[in-house]
């Protein structure tokens, strides 16, 4: 099966308006012929949906898990990330924009089917296998298709996505993923109608249901961007309701914004704004909260939320200090750490390592 013969999952017809709707996002693009959504990686064939950018990749690279970010599954350890091209969302300040606003599918060179990703991962050491870069929800079935031979063979899967998804397709997608980072880009409707193109609400919806209805390990990054989303009163906003809807342990990233793609007219996120939204959100309860793209071990480690001592040491993306029992527990005082723990942290450190994916040998069985 070559790329373009794949068929798409979540659509339906509208025979008297010659249209086809793709039902995957919140969007409902209604395609006539030979028309590409709004992702750009869904287009209508005849009468039907298909997914022509599946089996191909951007790329492929083992990153430290802390990239992606996450701070509470499998600290320490390697994961093999990749993506494809296109997004559902049109973030004006996109910082991948080279491939999530690609509409070059010819840029995607390496094919790959999801049994050659799993034995990549696991033939490296990975513990993980990351659908990154772009947002993997709107290459769906290749996705979930990826992180069912990865758990197959012993491998987590990670989602780092907006969470734009509608209700059917998004119980699917999570019940195939161990981890996710779901970025919540703002917390006001203006913020996402204005600059992303897309609303608040549904994206608020899939983070209550990955955190409080799945197995899934979910964490939260938001980027600030000067004068658009890092009011004191937005930040306070956010960190409410994530106390409310999600509670006090589900860990919160705030990342530094740089100027990229439509948004080159603003400066850098001071690091001072980095700590004054660690400060807030921690005043209204949270009790993991990270600062990202910036060196501050204070603020990018973690601490037991029972002594209040530092359990994992982190300067970037590197581990240092590490207090934690093998199942998780603070070895001071035995607080268990809210997260995925298993055994000791990994090693992999800071380093990216590109990877070359080729055909192997089946895997044998479990």
């Amino acid at each position: 099966m070559t790329p373009n013969d794949h068929t798409a999952r979540f659509w339906s017809a509208k025979p008297a308006e010659d249209r086809l709707v793709c039902e995957l996002c919140p969007r409902f693009c209604a395609l006539g012929p030979d028309q590409r959504g709004m992702c750009f990686v869904r287009k209508r064939q005849g009468q039907r949906i298909v997914l022509d950018t599946w089996g191909r990749s951007s790329g492929f690279c083992i990153d430290p898990i802390e990239k992606k970010p996450l701070n509470h599954f499998l600290p320490g350890t390697a994961v093999l990330s990749f993506g494809t091209a296109g997004c559902n969302l049109a973030c004006k300040f996109c910082q991948n924009h080279d491939i999530s606003k690609s509409r070059e599918t010819d840029r995607l060179s390496q094919e790959a089917s999801a049994d050659m990703i799993a034995n990549a991962a696991r033939n490296a050491g990975a513990a993980s296998v990351a659908l990154t870069y772009n947002d993997p929800v709107i290459f769906h079935e290749y996705a979930v298709e990826v992180a069912l031979a990865a758990r197959a063979r012993g491998v987590k899967s990670v989602a780092v996505t907006a969470g734009y998804i509608t209700p059917e397709p998004r119980a699917e997608f999570f019940a195939a993923m161990d981890a996710a980072n779901i970025d919540l880009k703002g917390f006001s409707k203006q913020f996402y109608r204005k600059l992303t193109g897309a609303h608040l609400a549904p994206v608020l919806e899939t983070i209550e249901y990955a955190v409080r209805e799945t197995d899934c390990w979910v964490e939260l990054t938001t980027l600030l961007i000067p004068g658009q989303n890092d009011s004191d009163a937005e930040i306070i906003a956010l960190a409410e309701w994530v106390l409310d809807r999600l509670g006090p342990e589900v860990p919160v990233h705030f990342s530094a914004f740089h100027p990229a793609y439509r948004m080159l007219d603003l400066p850098r996120t001071p690091h001072e704004t980095l700590l004054r939204a660690r400060a807030r959100a921690m005043e209204v309860g949270l009790r993991h909260v990270y600062v990202g793209n910036v060196h501050d071990k204070a603020a990018q480690s973690s601490y037991c939320t029972g002594c209040g001592e530092m359990v994992i040491g982190r300067d970037w993306y590197a581990l240092s200090d590490w207090h934690l029992t093998e199942d998780g527990h603070c070895t001071r005082c035995g607080t268990r750490f809210h997260g995925v723990i298993s055994g000791p942290p990994g090693d992999w450190g800071r380093k990216r390592q590109p990877v070359r994916i080729v055909a192997g040998p089946p895997p044998k069985p479990a």
